[in-house]
């Protein structure tokens, strides 16, 4: 068949050709089996369950063909992003590049809280690195939690005071 109304074309094939139980929907397994890294590594868990939910808009646990077609404009502003902060074009993001792209994102991170996302989130290694799905991750939890943040911190002074349960609602909310 041809695609809906408002569906890039090859984002329906590709939907067509992922949609491997035919239901219409994309599950996060078969989002999962659909999406690879330049090292060709099947996206991880966290980043297709976090990308499923920002598409699932009637909280079902899948998306549909739009939610798929939107989805895929989506990771590809990402790996243009990735690919920009790339500058060696290894495929992957090292310290200095990760480091580059938090403040070119406006992020003023210590080198302290880049080298804590390496070590959480790049594959161990001597030199390590982070792949796209890592990278769209830790992006979208920043975006989040920084959201989060400026919603307390109503005066832009860069600390808020919390409750402990303040923080775990924040937290919760918009991570899980």
């Amino acid at each position: 068949g041809n695609a809906p109304p408002g569906v890039d074309p090859e984002a329906f094939s590709w939907f067509q050709s992922v949609d491997t139980d035919c239901s219409g929907y994309i599950s996060m397994k078969e989002l999962k089996q659909a999406l690879v890294n330049s090292n060709w590594s099947t996206f991880n868990d966290e980043t297709c369950l976090l990308m499923i939910n920002m598409f699932d808009k009637t909280r079902s646990g899948r998306i549909d063909v739009y939610g798929f077609s939107a989805l895929l404009r989506f990771i590809q502003q990402w790996k243009n992003l990735f690919q920009q902060y790339d500058s060696n074009q290894s495929g992957s993001i090292s310290f200095s590049e990760l480091q580059q792209a938090f403040s070119q994102m406006g992020y003023n991170l210590s080198p302290q809280f880049s080298q804590l996302l390496l070590a959480r989130y790049a594959q161990r290694s001597s030199n390590p690195s982070i792949q796209l799905d890592r990278f769209i991750q830790i992006c979208m939890q920043l975006q989040s939690t920084t959201d989060a943040f400026r919603e307390k911190d109503t005066g832009l002074v860069g600390n808020v005071q919390l409750s402990y349960e303040d923080f775990l609602t924040m937290v919760v909310t918009r991570m899980m």
